[in-house]
């Protein structure tokens, strides 16, 4: 018997001056994992982290080192509205310091982007709920690079201090 599903997209809000990650886990600990994974390896970084319950009372569990940022971590957690999925919204750090660390946590099933720029979350829902089925991160290529372009590029590494 086929069951009706709908399909919808949900803009994250990214933090000013910040950057969100959206994945997806599988137990309630995630909020803490997470949170010990950033202050364990970026401890001036302030974040904010909303899980999404799938069972029992299927809360969205929170926490953080900013307020602003567990609010704004909360916002995005409710607009996608899916189970077992969490957002960190953070500021003072890039997600490239975070990914691994991020991934090793024994419960996160995997990550659906770390950005800045602007994302829309698609999600499909049926009776039983919603779920993430990828994202829209940021705008299509308007072209491939030039000289000028590697060497922007080039330059913008070393000024944020990821190359000599």
């Amino acid at each position: 018997m086929a069951r009706a599903m709908e399909l919808k997209t949900v803009a994250l809000e990214i933090p000013e001056n910040g950057n969100v990650i959206l994945g997806q886990s599988h137990f309630v600990k995630t909020v803490e994992d997470i949170y010990e994974a950033i202050v364990n390896t970026v401890p001036q970084m302030k974040f904010g982290v909303a899980f999404c319950e799938a069972s029992g009372a299927c809360l969205i569990r929170e926490d953080g080192n900013d307020s602003a940022l567990r609010e704004l971590a909360v916002k995005n957690a409710q607009a996608v509205a899916a189970g077992h999925t969490f957002v960190v919204c953070m500021k003072e750090g890039y997600p490239i310091n975070l990914l691994t660390r991020i991934k090793d946590v024994p419960e996160v099933v995997g990550l659906f982007c770390a950005t800045a720029n602007p994302v829309e979350v698609i999600v499909a829902e049926s009776a039983q709920g919603r779920g993430v089925l990828g994202v829209i991160d940021g705008e299509a290529p308007k072209g491939v690079e030039d000289q000028p372009a590697k060497e922007w590029r080039h330059s913008l590494l070393r000024k944020i201090g990821y190359k000599r």
